[in-house]
């Protein structure tokens, strides 16, 4: 089965190279990539722009909207990204950056970093965010749930914070990232209620294999199963690694284990492609 990873990083962020080292044991490089993809049958993914002014800097406050990646000088073709908002940056020349990358063929949509940067969803300054999102019909993919930095704020990245917006713009696609986790039931309840919403399954372990069955073998993953039955809309949930956080093998297999076989095509494929638009027409040049 071909595999679309919709949640990747390739950005050159200190958080993200110690863990690799430390955690989940990859090269997190460019090669690293390509290799981890060509083994697992990965055929495309979604990268999430984000940059930092000093190493182990982020949420950097300095970081200029919009955030790109910088893991290497060459991206792989297969690779599209969600350029990152960094609200403290958000002046004219800022959001006129915004409008033009946006445009770009290899970019998928916007991030919104909650949780990282003290603003809620619906917070005025990210209103030239969604009016950008409904002009050139691109998603707006959320941070949601637990922070991967002790710096982030949680109260803002509570997933219930995103049904306000989702009301207030039905004409947006928005991805909750992270199924809000841990606060997975009401993120499935936004899912559920809202048609604009939908979720990506990355990030939910962090580290090894090893590390995926020692959860497997405890209650951990009792909240997350509740809230898959819950949502009920698995055609509305993509899969993502959040890598280099988790090695693609290891991680889809956590996945198909938790998601009915019937749905295999829809969260590992095709809700990706009905997300990420831009996604086909980079595929299908292959």
């Amino acid at each position: 089965m071909k595999i679309i990873d919709a949640h990747v990083h390739f950005s050159r962020i200190g958080s993200f190279q110690d863990t690799a080292t430390r955690l989940s044991h990859l090269s997190y490089t460019y090669e690293g990539l390509l290799k981890e993809w060509k083994e697992n049958h990965v055929v495309g993914g979604v990268a999430m722009g984000v940059t930092e002014t000093i190493h182990n800097g982020f949420p950097d406050y300095q970081s200029e909207t919009p955030m790109g990646l910088d893991l290497s000088e060459a991206i792989p073709r297969n690779l599209i990204y969600c350029v990152g908002i960094n609200p403290f940056k958000m002046n004219e020349e800022n959001i006129r950056m915004l409008e033009e990358d946006i445009q770009k063929p290899n970019v998928a949509g916007m991030k919104i970093y909650l949780g990282y940067y003290p603003f809620y969803a619906y917070d005025e300054v990210y209103k030239p965010v969604y009016q950008l999102a409904t002009k050139y019909n691109v998603p707006v993919v959320f941070h949601t749930g637990d922070t991967y930095s002790e710096r982030g704020l949680l109260k803002y990245s509570h997933p219930l914070t995103l049904d306000e917006v989702a009301v207030a713009h039905r004409e947006v696609t928005f991805v909750m990232a992270h199924f809000g986790d841990p606060w997975v039931l009401d993120g499935a309840e936004v899912v559920y209620k809202n048609r604009n919403m939908f979720a990506d399954l990355s990030g939910l372990i962090v580290g090894t294999e090893e590390e995926i069955d020692r959860h497997k073998r405890s209650r951990f993953l009792n909240h997350l199963l509740h809230a898959l039955d819950y949502c009920d809309h698995y055609e509305k949930l993509m899969f993502g690694t959040d890598w280099p956080l988790v090695g693609v093998k290891a991680y889809s297999n956590f996945i198909k284990e938790i998601i009915p076989e019937t749905f295999h095509q829809a969260v590992f494929y095709d809700t990706a492609i009905k997300v990420f638009p831009k996604l086909k027409g980079i595929l299908e040049d292959d």
